[in-house]
């Protein structure tokens, strides 16, 4: 690994002074960004992943140079993943960079998938906040670009995180539109009473109990087969638990519910938070 990163090292210094002559003839910024390649491909061969993600943001200064702005995005995009894997602020910052040059020249597409990325990223930072923006301009793009399915994903994600920052009417309207969109859609109407089961959840941690009353009749009218199901009698009983201040009751619907079908991950938060707001 030693011998490719030094000679990672050489073509990087070659790239270096290149810039640093002058040069009459052809482009000096041309020359450079050829040698700064072949160093970035030496440093990833010799997994130096600092030194390729900085001779990538090299050659994406090249490129600005030479007004080539889709392949300085490329190179920006290549040093953030190369920071991916030992710094996850200075990959998102360079992620940045290609976004916001994919933007300019109109790509939405790769726009919309390196939102998504930096959302990503920033889940895991547990920065909920800048997560939940990048997935809305995602989500934005996507819908743009007629994507619908990869958007839904994204504000689903939105819900999820408003929801556990007790933003709950934003997670709420997401939850009650994408059930929407799915009842007209036969591949997606499985996943309606989900939808709204989580919308529901959203009503009861709100503890406006004439809200979710009306919502369930609001549920019933999109959806009528929605009042036979199972994530309906949950929340029937949920309401009905929490009206009669019936801590009992309510744990056995949970516990019901659970027996036969797994809570989601962020529906399993919801009821912690409501077992807590009825104490024993």
């Amino acid at each position: 690994m030693s011998d490719q990163i030094a000679k990672g090292e050489d073509f990087e210094k070659q790239a270096d002074k290149k810039l640093s002559d002058w040069k009459f003839f052809g482009n000096k910024h041309e020359d450079a960004a050829d040698l700064y390649e072949k160093a970035a491909n030496f440093y990833k061969i010799g997994k130096s992943w600092d030194q390729a993600g900085g001779v990538y943001v090299k050659l994406a200064e090249c490129y600005l140079k030479l007004d080539s702005k889709h392949e300085a995005a490329n190179a920006y995009a290549d040093a953030g993943h190369c920071y991916k894997k030992t710094n996850t602020t200075e990959c998102i910052a360079r992620l940045e960079q290609a976004l916001d040059l994919f933007m300019e020249i109109g790509r939405l597409s790769m726009s919309a998938r390196f939102c998504k990325e930096i959302a990503e990223l920033y889940e895991q930072q547990q920065n909920l906040e800048k997560a939940m923006d990048y997935y809305d301009k995602a989500a934005d793009l996507y819908q743009g670009e007629e994507v619908s399915s990869s958007a839904n994903q994204c504000r689903l994600k939105i819900a999820e995180y408003a929801a556990e920052m007790e933003q709950y009417q934003k997670a709420i309207e997401i939850y009650e539109d994408i059930a929407r969109q799915a009842l007209s859609n036969n591949l997606l109407k499985y996943g309606v009473k989900g939808h709204l089961l989580n919308a529901g959840i959203c009503q009861l941690c709100k503890g406006d109990d004439v809200a979710i009353t009306n919502a369930l009749e609001k549920y019933q009218d999109m959806d009528p087969t929605f009042t036979g199901s199972r994530e309906y009698k949950l929340l029937a009983d949920l309401t009905a638990s929490i009206e009669e201040e019936d801590v009992e009751k309510f744990t056995d619907a949970i516990k019901e519910f659970d027996s036969m079908t797994k809570l989601v991950r962020f529906s399993s938060l919801f009821y912690g938070e409501l077992e807590i707001n009825n104490p024993t």
